[in-house]
C-alpha cells in the first residue's frame, strides 16, 4: 500500500515537472513570438512611412514639371483667333480713348482761344466806339455850327470804323426790292414801276456777305389808275 502512494506521488511529481518545464518553454516562445512580431511591425512601419514619402516626394516633382511644361507650353504656342481679335480691341480702344482726350484737349483750348479773341475784338471796338462818343461830346458843347460840323466829323469818323470791321451800308434807294436785304414797312403809289424802292427810312449794314440789318425801306407800288 505504501509502495503505491509512493510510485503514484512520483509519478504526479514527474507530470508537473514535464507540465512546468512545457509551461516555460511555451512562455519563452510566446514572448519571443511578440518580440519578433513587434519588430516586424515596426519595420513594416517604417517601410511604409518611407514609401508615403517617396510618393510625396514624386508627387510634387510631377506637379513642378507639368508646371513648367504648362508655362513652356504657353510660351511657346501661336495664340487663338479670340486673343488676337481682344488684344485688337484693347489696341483700338487704347487709340479711341486717346484720340477721345486728345479732341477734348483741343475743343477746350479752342473754345478759351475763341473766347479770348471774342473779347479782344469787343474791346477793340468799345476804344474805337468811345473816339465816336467823344465827338459827341465836344459837338454838343460848341454852338451850332460847330455842332453841325461836329457831327460830320462823327459821321466821317464812324464810317471808318465800321469800314476797319468789314461792316458796309446796303445801298437801297432805287434799287429793285430785296426780301433778303430790304424790309418793306410801306406800299405807296409812284412814278417808278412796282417793286422798286423808293425811299430809305433807316439804312441797313451788311458784315462781309452776311446780312447785318436788313434796311427798312418804302416801295412803290406803281402808277395809281
Amino acid at each position: 500500500m505504501n509502495q503505491k502512494t509512493s510510485e503514484k506521488d512520483e509519478a504526479e511529481e514527474l507530470l508537473k515537472k514535464n507540465s512546468a518545464e512545457t509551461s516555460g518553454n511555451s512562455g519563452k516562445q510566446s514572448d519571443a513570438d511578440k518580440t519578433a512580431g513587434s519588430a516586424g511591425n515596426t519595420e513594416t512601419k517604417a517601410e511604409k512611412e518611407a514609401a508615403n514619402g517617396a510618393d510625396k516626394v514624386n508627387a510634387a516633382d510631377a506637379v513642378n514639371a507639368a508646371d513648367k511644361a504648362s508655362e513652356a507650353s504657353e510660351a511657346g504656342r501661336k495664340p487663338t483667333r479670340e486673343e488676337e481679335l481682344q488684344a485688337q480691341v484693347d489696341e483700338y480702344k487704347d487709340k479711341y480713348l486717346r484720340l477721345a482726350a486728345d479732341f477734348d484737349n483741343f475743343r477746350k483750348r479752342s473754345a478759351k482761344e475763341s473766347g479770348e479773341r471774342a473779347a479782344r475784338a469787343t474791346e477793340n471796338f468799345a476804344i474805337e466806339v468811345l473816339d465816336v462818343v467823344d465827338n459827341i461830346d465836344r459837338a454838343l458843347a460848341a454852338d451850332e455850327k460847330a455842332l453841325r460840323e461836329g457831327v460830320v466829323q462823327i459821321q466821317k469818323v464812324l464810317a471808318k470804323i465800321l469800314e476797319n470791321h468789314s461792316i458796309s451800308p446796303i445801298e437801297s434807294k432805287n434799287a429793285q426790292f430785296d426780301p433778303n436785304k430790304h424790309e418793306a414797312i410801306a406800299y405807296v403809289p409812284s412814278d417808278e414801276k412796282e417793286g422798286i424802292i423808293i425811299d430809305e427810312l433807316i439804312r441797313g449794314y451788311t458784315i462781309g456777305d452776311k446780312v447785318l440789318r436788313c434796311a427798312k425801306v418804302a416801295v412803290s407800288k406803281g402808277k395809281e389808275e
